[in-house]
This record gives structure tokens, sequence and C-alpha cells, in this order.
């Protein structure tokens, strides 16, 4: 819980350039990573090495967590808009 803690320490301007970095460094990795799942697939299934798919589909992963970083700032905008809707 330590990351919540670190977010409700910044502001939203903060929280939003924060989101905007991790969402260009996903898609940076993201993009490559899925070039090479579908060539590790289709590898496999050339070479009927069919333990290429496990190692293909595991790559991904790798990228929850930055999935869930996104999805925990996206969260902490919200709440602190819907709080200044409400005060």
């Amino acid at each position: 819980m330590k990351k919540n803690d670190d977010l409700k320490n910044l502001s939203i301007d903060e929280l939003t350039e924060k989101k905007r970095k991790l969402k260009g460094m996903l898609l940076g990795i993201a993009i490559p990573m899925i070039l090479a799942c579908f060539a590790l697939f289709y590898t496999a299934i050339k070479t009927k090495n069919y333990a290429l798919i496990a190692v293909a589909s595991g790559c991904s992963i790798t990228l929850l967590p930055a999935f869930v970083s996104i999805t925990a700032i996206e969260n902490e905008i919200k709440k602190r808009s819907q709080d200044t809707i409400s005060d």
C-alpha cells in the first residue's frame, strides 16, 4: 500500500504527468513485445516446437505491473476530481 500513499502526496498535475510518462513507456515496450510474441507464435507453429507458445503468452505478464500502476493513478485522479466536485 505504499504506492497509494505516494500517489496521495502528488498533485493532480503530477499524477497526470506520471500517467502520461507511464503510458508512453508502456507503449514503447508493448509494441516490440507484441511483435516478438507474434514471431514466437509463428516460429512455434512453423517448427512444431509448441513450448514457444507458452513463452510468448507468458511474456505479456511482464507488462501487468505497469497496467496496475496506470489504473491506480487513474483511480486517484478520479477520486480527487469527485472530491473537488462534492466540496
